[in-house]
């Protein structure tokens, strides 16, 4: 009982983090637009399409996470996500998270291969439709399809000797618009 406790929590967390980040990218700060820019800083073609994704990947596998849903499928997800971000965006700068490092993006990915390991637990859809991989079979699927998804999308994507595209330009700031109102006599 307690194990399932726990794996609920941990699905909340690491479910509700990834889906958070992707509500950000979508909703947030530069939105897809200012993300599209970021993804073709980092070298990647099609910059908007791959926030779409990103997006969408991310989401999605958070929503399946919290629900116990598919889980090897979104431990996948999330490993695909964090190695592409540890490669093309923190691995240069080290270890540390506090320095950019790939620190935080080597824990989540841990935990989602962990997960694909245990499995959802009692309390997920998984369990309750007889769906449930576990064992090394669902951490083969998890690390598994999250490696062949990471480098599919690499060799497809990532182009960083194309040097920087207009996305990878950073944004104007967009200064508020103040109407002023003025009185007449």
């Amino acid at each position: 009982m307690a194990a399932d406790l726990v794996l609920l929590l941990v699905r909340l967390i690491v479910g509700g983090t990834m889906a958070a980040h992707g509500v950000n990218h979508w909703l947030g700060g530069g939105r897809i637009a200012g993300t599209a820019r970021w993804f073709g800083g980092l070298g990647l073609r099609y910059p908007t399409v791959q926030a779409w994704f990103s997006v969408i990947t991310e989401i999605g596998a958070g929503a399946l996470l919290v629900l116990g849903l598919l889980t090897p499928l979104a431990c996948a997800a999330v490993i695909s996500m964090m190695l592409v971000a540890g490669l093309l965006v923190h691995r240069a700068n080290g270890f540390f998270v506090f320095r950019e490092g790939y620190e935080y993006v080597l824990v989540l990915a841990t935990v989602a291969l962990a997960l694909g390991v245990l499995g959802p637990g009692r309390w997920s859809l998984d369990r309750l439709a007889d769906i449930e991989i576990t064992g090394w079979g669902g951490g083969a699927v998890a690390l598994g399809a999250g490696v062949v998804a990471t480098a599919g999308l690499l060799a497809v994507c990532w182009r960083p000797e194309t040097g920087p595209t207009e996305c990878a330009q950073p944004a104007e700031p967009v200064a508020p618009q103040v109407e002023t109102i003025t009185e007449e006599h």
